[in-house]
């Protein structure tokens, strides 16, 4: 079905970001992402104490590609 748009003002798109105006089928943006922590890294909240004595990371990661897109 048709659609009248009016004026469109776009301040920004991220890299995997999809903008369409109109009718679409399907839309499937595309992004893989790979994340390496240690000990206490994705704490929230508030009053959080942490006490990490010789705490190493030690990553080795024999496959190169992971998630082929």
């Amino acid at each position: 079905m048709p659609a009248k748009v009016g004026a469109v003002k776009v301040i920004s798109i991220g890299s995997s970001s999809i903008f369409n105006i109109g009718d679409v089928y399907s839309m499937n943006p595309v992004s893989t992402a790979k994340t390496y922590a240690g000990g206490g890294s994705f704490n929230t909240g508030d009053g959080i104490r942490i006490n990490l004595t010789n705490s190493n990371l030690y990553v080795n990661d024999k496959d190169i590609n992971d998630q082929n897109i």
